[in-house]
């Protein structure tokens, strides 16, 4: 099983070495644990779909820590800048034309003419970042489908010894991965829904926002599966009345084995999700896991996006 280092300056330039020489590091953002490797090392990005059996036709997210970074590989506007000033860092991804034939990346980013990028606000990420000098590619530090790791500890349970260096920064705030908003065309379309409200992002640029979420047979950003997050055991959601064995998460005045956010609160169920999930996936002795139905207003577009890809059935 590979190590936990606590966050520190040492242990940074350990991770960013790492990170420079072809290594997998996985580590905290706001959202979840990361499993990193330099987008430009085509050997070290196919360790990260070895290492979470990720099928290579699902492209990966970069992450940057200065905006500068976006003009070695994307096509820009004023749009984009406008965007990144107001949510970066932030957990809001966008999709970008890349802006030339650069080969090195065509694995990240699954061999379309597109790169999906964001600015993680997490300082141990944002430190690996400057200290690696380079974008670091890095999906959920978890097996492909499985529930997102949220702790250093999931990390380790999960991945074991696939990974070079596991980053200590404590539990991850925001507990959903970010939104993705396709910025190639004139329309802006939400491929995905995170960590950042579709209305705040409306709010900002004065227009709609579309919803698409994609073709599952040929994605075009993460997430966009139709099972993905899942548990081991059957999952139910929007269940007002669980069955008796069913272990049962709750959310507001509907309470449970567990409960989301007892005061309703859209954030605190979002940060705690992938946890509970696990949680209830460990518990569950019938092997039956039911959860309370969510408002679908702001981060809860997000948590009913990820329950409904819980529980999909092939």
């Amino acid at each position: 099983m590979s190590g936990i280092y606590e966050y520190n300056a040492e242990n940074i330039k350990k991770a960013a070495a790492t990170i420079n020489n072809g290594g997998l590091v996985a580590f905290p953002t706001e959202t979840v644990y990361g499993l990193g490797a330099n987008v430009y090392d085509a050997k070290a990005v196919s360790n990260i779909f070895a290492a979470k059996q990720r099928p290579h036709f699902d492209p990966l997210i970069s992450h940057i820590a200065e905006v500068d970074f976006l003009r070695e590989y994307a096509a820009t506007d004023e749009r984009v800048f406008a965007l990144a000033k107001r949510f970066w860092p932030g957990p809001l991804t966008f999709v970008l034309r890349r802006i030339e034939e650069n080969p090195s990346i065509d694995l990240a980013c699954s061999g379309l003419r597109t790169l999906t990028v964001r600015m993680p606000n997490h300082p141990v990420a944002l430190d690996l970042i400057r200290a690696s000098g380079v974008p670091i590619v890095a999906p959920s530090a978890n097996k492909y489908q499985s529930i997102s790791p949220t702790t250093a500890q999931h990390v380790a349970d999960g991945l074991g010894d696939k990974v070079d260096m596991i980053l200590d920064g404590g539990a991850c705030k925001v507990g959903v991965e970010s939104t993705i908003i396709d910025l190639t065309g004139k329309q802006i379309i939400m491929l995905r829904a995170g960590g950042t409200a579709k209305e705040d992002i409306e709010e900002f640029l004065g227009e709609k926002v579309l919803i698409s979420e994609g073709n599952p047979d040929l994605p075009t950003a993460p997430g966009q599966l139709l099972r993905h997050y899942a548990p081991k055991n059957l999952l139910r959601i929007n269940v007002d009345i669980p069955e008796t064995d069913e272990y049962f998460i709750g959310f507001g005045k509907v309470n449970g084995n567990l409960n989301l956010s007892p005061s309703g609160d859209l954030s605190e169920a979002a940060s705690n999700l992938f946890a509970y999930l696990r949680l209830a996936d460990k518990n569950a002795v019938s092997g039956k896991i039911a959860i309370a139905p969510i408002p679908t207003t702001g981060l809860g577009l997000a948590i009913n996006d990820r329950i409904k890809r819980a529980s999909y059935k092939k």
